[in-house]
């Protein structure tokens, strides 16, 4: 169920509405958010089997530093709605339950043109 689009045109101010079932034997699935799948801007990485958030950047095919979150709010198996919120500083995910992730806009994007989801995240809907 792996998706991945090369034209998106996410700007500052927009938001991404992504609304999914999550398997249930997954350990986990990411959303990303770059130029490609080389330069990221926002990977975001929910890992079961260790109960965190997991969010970083990539440049170059270069991992940078992690940034993890412990509000691990859904669950495998449940059906859940992410807001990804692109500020011109930052990225603000929206969880399911109100909490949000908030990570730096470390490449200082000022255009998303690329997104892949992939892993244990069946994708329902998708809206820009």
């Amino acid at each position: 169920g792996n998706i991945e689009i090369l034209n998106l045109d996410m700007k500052p101010g927009n938001t991404l509405k992504v609304k999914g079932k999550i398997s249930a034997d997954t350990v986990g699935f990411s959303i990303n958010l770059g130029r490609s799948s080389r330069d990221l801007a926002l990977h975001f990485n929910p890992r079961f089997n260790e109960s965190v958030i997991v969010c970083n950047s990539k440049c170059s095919d270069s991992w940078q530093a992690e940034h993890r979150d412990r509000h691990l709010s859904f669950f495998r198996g449940c059906t859940v709605k992410f807001f990804i919120e692109m500020l011109s500083d930052k990225f603000r995910v929206k969880l399911p339950d109100g909490h949000e992730v908030c990570f730096p806009n470390r490449h200082g994007y000022s255009k998303i043109s690329y997104i892949s989801i992939l892993g244990g995240l069946k994708v329902i809907s998708f809206k820009l």
